[in-house]
């Protein structure tokens, strides 16, 4: 328990801090100084300054408001599409079933870095295309998830006994077939949230993510790139709090499997 400890606590702190970063941080996050380029951690600057003398901590802070959210956002836009279709296609099988896993198929059989890199090059960097992106790539293995655990509800006797006295297919979804699916779902909802985490970090150091001079982890990591020997901070520092905080929810997703236990150790498999 010690580990899920340190994963709620690191989770809380990574989360104040960047909430309520406009009252934290000391400097303002875009302001460049060109006479303080590269200072070391000090007093004034806790983390240094970067190469245009912008203050590291302040925009530390405020780069995990943009990746958080952004990650959150396409997160449940994802869920919702991959829920809605997986419930479809594994209650009504048969032609539209068959359809719909064919198109799943290729999706998933595209590697979702790429796909995505492709999307956002026709559509061009921006949020909206970040999120489409992110969602294109995803609500399959979502979808197939639902999907199965659909496909073993549905011949349940209460299932059949609902539908024998009559009841709508609204009515049984939403009274027997969502309960019964939502722990699993969960479990994964939680581990994709930091993995898009991580997609996104991965944009936007590409440069195909939010564009400079928006505070972001990725952009920083990627202005790191040619200072990082005489001053590894500004790799370090970026790379720590992404690691620190997908860690935190991934290690969360499997409290959360152990939690609704129910067969859900292989689904990671389909994200």
């Amino acid at each position: 328990m010690r580990i899920y400890r340190f994963a709620i606590i690191t989770l809380i702190i990574i989360l104040l801090f960047t909430i309520f970063a406009p009252l934290i941080s000391p400097y303002d996050p875009i302001k460049v100084n060109m006479a303080n380029t590269l200072a070391p951690a000090c007093m004034d600057h806790l983390l240094g300054t970067d190469s245009l003398g912008r203050d590291v901590f302040s925009r530390l802070l405020y780069g995990g408001r943009s990746s958080i959210l952004l990650s959150i956002i396409a997160s449940i836009v994802t869920m919702i599409l991959g829920f809605i279709v997986g419930i479809i296609s594994g209650y009504y099988g048969g032609k539209l079933d068959s359809f719909i896993q064919v198109i799943v198929n290729i999706l998933q059989s595209i590697p979702s870095m790429s796909f995505m890199v492709a999307i956002i090059g026709i559509m061009g960097p921006s949020i909206k295309s970040i999120i489409l992106s992110v969602v294109i790539t995803s609500w399959a293995g979502f979808s197939r998830i639902v999907r199965s655990e659909v496909l073993s509800i549905r011949v349940e006797d209460y299932i059949e006994g609902a539908k024998s006295i009559g009841a709508l297919d609204f009515y049984i979804i939403l009274h027997h077939i969502i309960p019964n699916i939502i722990g699993p779902f969960i479990v994964i909802f939680t581990v994709k949230i930091g993995k898009v985490i991580l997609s996104i970090a991965s944009l936007s150091f590409l440069g195909l993510g939010l564009q400079p001079p928006t505070p972001d982890w990725g952009i920083m990591i990627n202005d790191a790139r040619t200072y990082y020997l005489s001053n590894p901070i500004l790799l370090i520092a970026p790379g720590v709090v992404i690691m620190l905080l997908s860690l935190s929810i991934n290690i969360l997703g499997d409290f959360a499997r152990d939690y609704f236990d129910k067969g859900t150790n292989n689904f990671s498999k389909y994200i």
